[in-house]
């Protein structure tokens, strides 16, 4: 192969429960070969068999989870190897525990590091093994919100081969009162705006709203606030390119995420779809609470 045409390969690992298999099936279906529970030894003789057979096998992924043992801790060493031959990048998996307990409770299944403890024990035990294999993740993926369906479409539009452009940015407004977005790249504040919520003709409408969204943006600020932080965020993106980092995420958040993050994180998007190279997309992480 070129080096236009070098080996992709993902490897797929996280959270036990966070839905790997549903992003192997999701994978396998747009076209990747997929190997599922593959023992951590293996993975550089798959990029050589899959290099032998060629363009018949350009996309290969490997999931793999903490039953792994030691991998876990070579695992920098081995992307490290391979990105000198192939296109590799890692998937991070993650939910929080609640939700995690709640996914192993449904199928009555012991978490693989619970031993003679409780579920969280080796909940708690895997996320402290994992920690550092999540912070040096390519893609990070908060799947607590996400059903199986959601997150097939996810994994569908970040890896569809068909237009990909160089970097997917995904803009989400958030609520801080539920939380920071776990999978986030950049938070942003918009709490620095007056809140929409206490003008009575505007509480019960969203920053999807015309009259909520020419609210915020004409606040003192608004405007000068995009205006810097795209400038701030061109570098960036442009950095994130460089270094083949293929999605990011911005979060734009506010008190319950419903009139001003909305607002802002829509415009900010439409200000960031005039920069070339990036596919951006918006999600609204709490807009349907109450």
């Amino acid at each position: 192969m070129t080096d236009g045409e070098r080996q992709e390969m993902l490897i797929v690992t996280g959270m036990s429960g966070a839905g790997r298999s549903t992003v192997a099936d999701a994978l396998e279906d747009l076209g990747w070969y997929v190997v599922d529970n593959l023992p951590p030894q293996m993975l550089r003789p798959l990029v050589d068999l899959a290099e032998r057979a060629g363009t018949s096998l350009p996309r290969i992924a490997a999931v793999v989870d903490i039953r792994g043992g030691g991998f876990f801790s070579e695992l920098r060493d081995i992307v490290h190897a391979l990105r000198s031959h192939t296109n590799v990048r890692v998937m991070f998996l993650d939910a929080n525990d609640a939700v995690l307990v709640r996914r192993f409770e449904s199928v009555r299944r012991p978490h693989p590091l619970q031993g003679d403890g409780t579920l969280l024990d080796g909940i708690t035990a895997e996320r402290a093994r994992l920690a550092e294999v999540r912070e040096s993740s390519d893609i990070l993926v908060d799947t607590s919100d996400l059903n199986i369906h959601q997150l097939a479409n996810l994994v569908t539009d970040t890896f569809a081969e068909a237009g990909r452009a160089g970097l997917r940015v995904t803009v989400q407004s958030f609520g801080f009162k539920y939380g920071l977005p776990a999978d986030a790249d950049l938070v942003a504040d918009a709490r620095f705006l007056p809140n929409p919520f206490w003008d009575e003709r505007l509480r019960h409408l969203t920053g999807e709203d015309g009259a909520v969204s020419d609210y915020v943006l004409e606040q003192d600020g608004a405007r000068e606030f995009l205006d810097s932080y795209v400038a701030a965020l061109e570098p960036v993106l442009a950095g994130y390119q460089r270094e083949n980092k293929p999605h990011a995420t911005i979060a734009i958040g506010c008190t319950g995420g419903k009139h001003r993050s909305v607002a802002m994180a829509r415009e900010l998007a439409a200000r960031l779809r005039a920069i070339p190279g990036l596919a951006v997309s918006v999600k609204h992480r709490d807009l349907g609470r109450e």
